[in-house]
């Protein structure tokens, strides 16, 4: 890379090339060495979304009156969305950019329905210990302070303790389906009946589950009631680009009638440039993104998707299994799938260490933390690596009881201080400066694989050096 504009154009083929040389330190995906951030199947269909993006690269639907198109490709994924969900006629939505916006939108909307409603000056959300991150960013993008709800002994949300967290200043109320740290389906029914008698809004966050959860439950799969079926459930979101496998940039947000989809719209009538009504975050909204999604909701329907559960929870169980076959682990929680997470059983192993070990055989691993964990979003695609994935965890953890001396070192060294080195102030401002780094001119990169260390063996280093370390860790971390 040059790092500046050319002169003049460059040949297409080279440019083509460039690009794929680019890619070379990416992850492994296409072999199903990534267990998250990617749904990938084959080349074949990669291709197929690929020339339905093209055919809408330069749509927009900023104005849905201008490209019928796009809405017409977004009534259709809201509808069918909206079924699968097992909504009522009266289900409406919109099409978003992912599952951040699609959760930044609920909060904003119940936000300011409170305030219009009942006059909320001071709005609070509650949400479970285990909701995904993007809550926390709409917490302080919209000024809505969030009630924490703690955890049970299977890290579900404790309904128990919601009625207390519920008072006049609630805009709404959270339940993942499921949610992403450990694969657990929240207790909805439970908490949406507590928001229903209180007459408080309660959002289903299914970014990962959406289009997942009604296919396992096709295939004869029992889970519990967590979509428009359950009395109280308000709004759901849900994302196309993972276990619908549109091509990235597609999440839907639907809500059970109008009268809520109102309070997420915006209307400007005194702009120079013209009235201006917006239905989401974003004005500009990618036409490829819109007809990607709608072609793989027609590529797989219900008997396609139906397949891809079954080999999912096929490759889920298989690994749910193995783990638990291991004694010196833990599976994390009460996963119904797809998503899993485990621990260590035994104390001589240090689980941190055991994602070292599995990096270096060529698995890209992601971390938890509170409980210390792996984690892994299983996928169709997985079903061909379990049993490799399982021999080497299995020599992983033998590695790590042999030779304890490795939870010092490296990343598992550097993870283990998350739960006793009281620096979070300081661990943020230093993952401020590092994602600064990536944005300043000419950009940058972070060294994930540097970490400070004491001078002297059995030396402790400066306070800064432990939170350069901890930044790194959290760097580290995956998100959905």
């Amino acid at each position: 890379m040059t790092g500046t504009l050319p002169d003049s154009g460059r040949d297409p083929q080279q440019i083509l090339s460039e690009l794929a040389q680019m890619g070379a330190d990416d992850p492994n995906y296409k072999q199903g060495r990534l267990w998250s951030l990617v749904y990938y199947l084959d080349e074949s269909y990669h291709a197929f979304q690929g020339q339905a993006w093209q055919m809408y690269a330069s749509g927009n639907g900023l104005n849905p009156t201008a490209f019928k198109s796009l809405k017409r490709f977004e009534n259709d994924i809201i509808a069918s969305t909206a079924a699968l969900h097992h909504g009522p006629p009266e289900v409406c939505g919109v099409v978003t950019s992912g599952g951040t916006e699609s959760c930044l939108l609920a909060v904003k909307t119940y936000r300011d329905m409170a305030r219009a409603t009942r006059g909320v000056r001071r709005p609070e959300m509650v949400l479970p210990r285990t909701a995904h991150v993007a809550w926390v960013k709409a917490s302080a993008y919209f000024g809505v302070r969030i009630r924490w709800l703690e955890l049970d002994g299977q890290l579900r949300a404790d309904v128990s303790r919601l009625p207390q967290l519920i008072n006049r200043n609630t805009v709404m109320v959270l339940a993942s389906a499921p949610e992403y740290p450990h694969g657990t389906i929240d207790p909805v029914e439970a908490m949406a009946r507590i928001a229903h008698d209180r007459t408080v809004p309660l959002h289903v966050d299914a970014c990962v589950g959406g289009f997942i959860l009604p296919f396992m439950e096709m295939n004869g799969i029992e889970l519990p009631p967590w979509d428009y079926r359950v009395p109280g459930v308000t709004s759901i979101s849900a994302d196309l680009h993972k276990y619908g496998y549109a091509s990235k940039g597609v999440s839907t947000i639907t809500y059970r009638s109008m009268d809520l989809l109102k309070h997420q719209m915006f209307v400007d009538v005194d702009w120079p440039g013209g009235v201006f009504a917006s239905p989401a975050l974003l004005g500009t909204r990618p036409g490829g993104a819109y007809a990607a999604a709608w072609a793989a909701m027609q590529y797989f329907g219900r008997s396609g998707y139906q397949e891809l559960a079954r080999r999912t929870m096929q490759a889920f169980t298989r690994m749910r299994d193995g783990v638990l076959a291991m004694p010196e682990l833990r599976v994390l929680g009460a996963p119904s799938g797809p998503l899993l997470a485990y621990g260590a059983r035994d104390k001589a192993v240090n689980i941190f260490a055991v994602g070292d070990q599995m990096e270096l055989r060529g698995w890209q691993i992601n971390r938890l933390q509170k409980p210390d964990g792996l984690h892994a979003m299983i996928t169709a695609q997985h079903l061909a690596v379990i049993d490799d994935y399982l021999r080497d965890l299995r020599a992983s953890v033998d590695a790590v009881r042999a030779d304890p001396t490795l939870a010092d070192r490296g990343g598992a060294a550097t993870y283990g201080m998350m739960a006793h080195i009281p620096l979070r102030g300081m661990v943020r401002s230093r993952v401020l400066d590092m994602f600064s780094g990536l944005y300043r001119p000419g950009g940058g990169e972070i060294d994930l694989a540097h970490a400070a260390t004491p001078s002297e063996p059995g030396q402790e280093p400066p306070r800064a050096a432990w939170a350069d370390r901890l930044a790194q860790w959290f760097v580290r971390m995956r998100q959905r």
